[in-house]
């Protein structure tokens, strides 16, 4: 896995959670006579229901609201495509858990000649099932400091540790606009992170040519839960999308017949 695209795929976010659907009030029907059985009674017009303003978050309630939303979920869906200088580098589709962690994603790089590959993890422990370098079917088994880009990867995904970047390097929230994706309305945030204190409470070190800042742009639900994510980094561009939160996931390492040595 090349350099950028590592970077790019430490920095993906995964979250998310449902939005209701919103319908409109019916209106009352029915039938009404040609003429009034009497003279109808004056009556003032009643004033308008004023809606309460809408309260956006802001640099202090963000990450405690994200927080709030996002502990609560124990697996998720995530979709996501890497672009480099406008070029898709990298696609990916796959599950993941939060207790106990693990992964089961499917990714499709130009890297292997646009053929799929797999990457499973459970707890430190890496399986990979990559075209050309394991059989059909097969994984190798790293863990620990074997894992390289592949752990860096599983530790960009790890909950906590997104939580713990986010609420150290926060350096602006602004809210954009309220948009609609996939049927629902969300609300679209900007958010500036410190790039070093981020990638200093992962415990990496940051890389020269690395921005002092990044921004995520996230979008929330009304139950402040990210929806979709994207960021640039690098030239690297990442678009994500979390769904089917809280969903029954079951992800197991391979079997010892599927596994085999490097």
């Amino acid at each position: 896995m090349k350099y950028r695209a590592a970077v790019a795929t430490l920095a993906a976010v995964p979250l998310a959670f449902g939005l209701a659907a919103c319908g409109g009030q019916p209106e009352a029907t029915g039938y009404r006579p040609s003429a009034p059985a009497e003279t109808p009674v004056a009556t003032k017009t009643a004033a308008p229901i004023e809606k309460a303003p809408v309260t956006r978050l802001n640099r202090v309630t963000f990450v405690p609201a994200m927080n709030s939303a996002l502990t609560k979920q124990k697996s998720w869906r995530l979709v996501g495509t890497m672009t480099v200088d406008g070029t898709t580098v990298m696609t990916m589709d796959g599950f993941q858990t939060a207790d106990p962690p693990a992964m089961s994603m499917t990714m499709t790089s130009g890297e292997t000649g646009g053929k799929s590959f797999k990457v499973l993890t459970v707890g430190k422990t890496a399986y990979l099932s990559i075209p050309g370098m394991t059989p059909a079917g097969k994984y190798v088994k790293l863990k620990g400091a074997q894992t390289g880009d592949v752990g860096q990867m599983l530790d960009g995904g790890d909950p906590t540790k997104i939580f713990k970047s986010f609420g150290g390097g926060v350096g602006s929230v602004k809210f954009v606009r309220a948009e609609r994706i996939g049927g629902q309305l969300l609300d679209r945030y900007d958010v500036s992170i410190d790039t070093a204190k981020a990638f200093g409470l992962q415990g990496r070190k940051l890389p020269a040519e690395a921005p002092k800042t990044t921004t995520y742009s996230l979008w929330m639900d009304k139950a402040h839960l990210v929806r979709r994510m994207s960021f640039d980094l690098l030239g690297v561009s990442m678009v994500m999308s979390m769904t089917d939160y809280n969903k029954p996931v079951h992800i197991v390492a391979p079997p010892a017949s599927k596994v085999v040595s490097r």
